[in-house]
């Protein structure tokens, strides 16, 4: 088994765990509070990381450019606002819907991909992406009463908000791949670092002015919850982290389609933590889920 698959696994899982410990947060925080605590807390460890590596290499970095500057920005930008668009989910429908309408990052991924990096996919990638993309809609017609309201459950708000999180998460990843790349020197791991402790620390000056002027009260709420937050920021940059060194190594497309088994932790985190069983249809679509991510793993990558 190639290695961005292992690390794509992994980084999938922690983002599972990341994000449900994120919702609960939402109790105590607002959305944007609740966004905030990953990069606060996550940034000083990534920059530690990077510390580390670059002492191994004698302090010496790749240069950083302003076009590497330039998508780290972009990236760390479309993340933030993608992530409080999928706390929002949350609370129009539920976490496993909220994530399953995110999903469709990977359609978006893998057009961004092709656009902007010129990494067109193979056929049968595209037949894979669609096969879970299906396994999403399904998973998403959980309480769906009627034929009208499975044909029309996109159209709903919390579909609307959903999808536009996965815009984000999708514009997120070409950017951190496009950011690595874009580094004239150092392995796969050098630049990883090197991009998420840079997307890190603008995400956290730039989600700190913003509290500051429009919801000041929430950064000491932030500050005052660190046992709790402190640990989704661990999380965080650990996901991060596996995301970038996944999408360093391979297509960000690829990688985000092979995410999509965050779903099957999700379901199994459902299941034999919260004690609620599966019903068939949800059973069924993380089934096409594993489908397509099977079937790029095959014959699409």
């Amino acid at each position: 088994m190639e290695l961005w698959i292992v690390i794509t696994v992994l980084a999938a899982f922690l983002q599972c765990v990341r994000t449900a410990l994120q919702q609960k947060l939402k109790a105590l925080l607002t959305t944007n509070g609740a966004n905030f605590v990953r990069y606060l807390y996550g940034a000083p460890l990534s920059l530690l990381a990077l510390a580390i590596i670059a002492g191994q290499a004698g302090w010496s970095l790749p240069e950083a450019s302003l076009r590497f500057v330039a998508f780290c920005a972009l990236g760390g930008i479309a993340q933030i606002v993608a992530t409080s668009l999928l706390i929002y989910a949350f609370t129009l429908r539920n976490f496993a819907v909220g994530t399953a309408y995110s999903k469709t990052e990977t359609v978006q991924a893998a057009l961004f991909a092709t656009l902007l990096l010129a990494e067109p996919l193979s056929l049968w990638a595209w037949i894979g992406i669609a096969i879970s993309l299906f396994g999403v809609w399904v998973l998403s017609m959980k309480g769906a009463k009627g034929f009208a309201m499975v044909l029309t459950g996109w159209t709903q708000k919390s579909a609307l908000v959903g999808i536009a999180s996965g815009t984000g998460f999708a514009i997120a990843a070409v950017s951190i791949r496009a950011g690595s790349l874009s580094l004239p020197s150092g392995d796969f791991v050098t630049r990883a670092i090197m991009t998420l402790a840079v997307m890190n620390s603008l995400q956290t000056i730039m989600m700190a002015v913003y509290l500051a002027f429009r919801e000041r009260q929430t950064i000491g709420r932030v500050v005052a919850t660190w046992r709790s937050s402190g640990v989704v920021g661990v999380l965080s940059v650990a996901g991060s982290a596996c995301w970038a060194l996944a999408m360093t190594l391979e297509n960000a497309a690829h990688v985000r389609a092979v995410g999509q088994i965050e779903l099957i932790f999700t379901f199994i985190a459902s299941r034999y933590l919260l004690h609620e069983r599966p019903t068939w249809g949800e059973i069924l679509g993380a089934l096409l889920v594993v489908a397509g991510v099977v079937t790029i793993l095959v014959r699409g990558a």
